[in-house]
């Protein structure tokens, strides 16, 4: 008897270490699937957040979705043609200037990589437009113009500053505008446009950053401030004054 009661206890200890075990084990899983998760839980909230962010409306022009011979033609597609005619019209002078203007060889070859891309997408851009019968404008927009007034008045290192920041800023705008139509549009002619423009604002971007000069920071919605002009002379000390009196 003695002997059956040792085992009987053996077995029940022998279970109830294989129960405890169990607990321990499932116990510490519990727990690294909680220390997962609260990253998770933290950050999560905000990345949908970003994700769900509403993109910005088009510019409708009121006349919803006509038929062409490329597919579908959206108040979407519209407003993108015509955002890509404007950016030549304001980028291509602004590359322009920077070649002649600039005084390092990174913001010169910023301006020169600006007027090669702008120009063959300007010239592309036309066609589209002429092929689906849309009226593109013919003139930097009114924001567009106080832009390069910005860089008409800036000298030097300032400049230079300027004139990345806001073809930076401008750049970042658009890409996610060409990514949004690439993906979506129906119409094939506006499609082949959206690819060359991914192509030439991609290449804009990185030839900016490279010239060292962005700030990132600063690439938020408000326009960077124009350089202050430098003062003329300075002020006379009162106490120059008080000995010319």
């Amino acid at each position: 008897m003695p002997s059956i009661r040792r085992s009987a206890v053996g077995s029940m200890s022998v279970a109830s270490r294989h129960v405890m075990g169990t607990g321990i084990v499932i116990g510490a899983l519990a727990l690294t699937l909680i220390a997962l998760l609260i990253p998770v839980r933290s950050f999560g909230g905000r990345i949908a957040e970003a994700a769900a962010a509403p993109v910005a409306a088009p510019d409708d022009d009121g006349a919803g979705i006509t038929s062409t011979a490329f597919g579908p033609l959206t108040p979407q597609d519209r407003d993108f043609v015509r955002k890509v005619r404007l950016a030549g019209l304001w980028e291509l002078p602004a590359g322009r200037q920077a070649q002649q203007r600039g005084t390092s060889p990174a913001v010169r070859m910023a301006g020169e990589h600006l007027v090669e891309g702008h120009t063959e997408l300007d010239r592309r851009v036309r066609e589209v437009g002429q092929a689906l019968g849309l009226d593109l404008p013919d003139r930097p927009s009114d924001q567009q113009q106080a832009w390069l007034g910005q860089l008409d008045r800036a000298q030097g290192a300032a400049y230079e500053r300027l004139f990345i920041q806001l073809l930076r800023r401008a750049h970042g705008k658009v890409f996610t505008l060409v990514a949004q139509v690439r993906a979506q549009t129906r119409n094939s002619m506006v499609r082949e446009l959206a690819t060359d423009a991914n192509t030439t604002v991609l290449d804009h971007i990185s030839i900016l950053e490279a010239s060292g000069l962005v700030d990132f920071d600063g690439l938020g919605d408000a326009v960077p401030a124009a350089p202050a002009p430098a003062p003329t002379s300075a002020p006379a000390s009162s106490a120059d004054s008080r000995s010319r009196k």
